[in-house]
């Protein structure tokens, strides 16, 4: 019998898993950086077999919302526990358990299977992983609760094992060849965004949006042309740089990125443009594609 089902995982920002997805789908579906915020969209990964068919989706990470692009990454999040058939809440040995507790407590009332992943266990020790298990046993009661490092690969293989066992009997959702529902300039998108996270400090990455104007592909060869949009005028010299030196390794690095993610030539063309607080207008985050409802 086949099985197949959404596997949706949700979590607060930067406790890995958008790293643990990308370990459970086997390929770079999701950015994973080391800051606050950097997955902004439900990303679906989908990994097949012969007689299995699970579609990951990796969520925003849980946060208050300060503007009204952080509204909509919170919809994404909330909108992953109305559809999941096996849930996994990522936290990890370092935040407090009572952090967004309005959103565990959303978790604590689903019908799904919950698996509790507490991640980064190398950074703590048995006594205090122990204490961190029972506190969490005590929100989430009905959650199977696996200590999990992402890093280091440690019981990812038992958290698959444990997926495919919980799995409804199902066709599948999608074709079997297909490794995401998001196309391919979703991922120039994310590629170049990732680069930009890497590259520039405080709040210059929050401001950003990428959309690619033009995508052309060829046998051997893809032509792009993408645009980086900010806030201020201030924050367009900051990511063009000094004669333009900011922005060309930023174009340098994407590229050989999306070189190997297409594993074909790339010619990308990356320019600058202000679109004055798009963060907060319900046009332009629909414009980029965000969920505001």
């Amino acid at each position: 019998m086949h099985k197949a089902g959404f596997v949706n995982i949700v979590g607060n920002p930067n406790v890995g898993k958008s790293t643990l997805m990308n370990l459970l789908v086997g390929e770079k579906v999701s950015i994973a950086t080391f800051k606050a915020q950097t997955t902004r969209h439900r990303i679906m990964g989908i990994l097949n077999t012969d007689d299995t068919q699970i579609v990951f989706s990796d969520t925003p990470g849980v946060l208050k919302p300060n503007y009204k692009l952080q509204e909509s990454m919170l919809n994404f999040s909330e909108s992953a526990l109305a559809d999941a058939d096996v849930l996994l809440y990522v936290t990890d040995v370092v935040e407090k358990t009572d952090k967004n507790i309005d959103f565990v407590q959303k978790v604590a009332k689903m019908d799904v299977p919950v698996l509790l992943l507490i991640n980064k266990i190398d950074l703590s020790n048995q006594q205090n992983l122990e204490i961190i298990v029972e506190q969490w046993h005590e929100l989430l009661p009905n959650a199977e609760i696996i200590p999990i490092s992402a890093t280091s690969k440690f019981n990812v293989d038992v958290v698959m094992k444990r997926v495919r066992e919980l799995l409804p009997d199902s066709p599948p959702f999608f074709g079997k060849d297909q490794l995401t529902d998001k196309p391919a300039r979703f991922f120039v998108n994310e590629i170049i965004r990732e680069k930009i996270l890497l590259y520039y400090d405080k709040e210059i990455p929050y401001s950003v949006e990428v959309v690619v104007e033009s995508f052309k592909e060829e046998t051997k060869k893809i032509n792009i042309n993408a645009v980086i949009y900010v806030e201020r005028d201030s924050q367009k010299g900051i990511i063009i740089g000094k004669q333009g030196i900011a922005l060309k390794k930023v174009a340098t690095e994407a590229r050989k990125s999306l070189e190997r993610f297409f594993g074909k030539t790339v010619y990308l063309e990356v320019f600058v443009k202000v679109d004055k607080d798009w963060r907060n207008s319900d046009k332009e985050l629909k414009n980029f594609g965000y969920q505001l409802d």
